[in-house]
């Protein structure tokens, strides 16, 4: 029960962080490059927070130096292509069926759900491999 907890909770925080920067980044633009660009820059922000969390306190994976992280980040990011495709696409059809920011923001919402439990089973399965996840 405790990593579901923390897996949420760390969810939860990677998601405001990625729907934060693309507030920032979006404003008010309806189309075009400032869409792509805030969904783009939030999905790194958001990646980058969730995998630093995620390494030490999910997977509870303590290897250290440049090569152990570079394998590791480039496995878990290749492991959030399909998760982010979900996301992307519930917020994107959301948007552009609403053309609401709220709206936009609720399918993001329920794709990074989608994507979040998709992407812990693939993450258990090929990224974090060496390591036991905590209980």
């Amino acid at each position: 029960m405790k990593l579901v907890l923390l897996y949420t909770l760390f969810a939860v925080i990677a998601t405001l962080a990625n729907l934060g920067t693309q507030r920032l980044v979006i404003g008010e633009a309806l189309t075009g490059p400032r869409f792509i660009a805030g969904l783009v820059l939030g999905t790194g922000v958001g990646l980058v927070i969730k995998y630093i969390l995620d390494k030490r306190w999910i997977f509870d994976d303590r290897e250290t130096g440049a090569k152990a992280h570079t394998k590791k980040f480039a496995g878990y990011t290749l492991m959030g292509v399909a998760t982010t495709a979900i996301f992307w696409g519930f917020e994107a059809a959301f948007w552009y069926a609403t053309e609401s920011h709220a709206m936009r923001e609720l399918g993001a919402v329920i794709g990074l759900g989608i994507g979040y439990v998709t992407k812990y089973r693939l993450d258990r399965a090929f990224v974090f491999t060496r390591t036991e996840a905590a209980s």
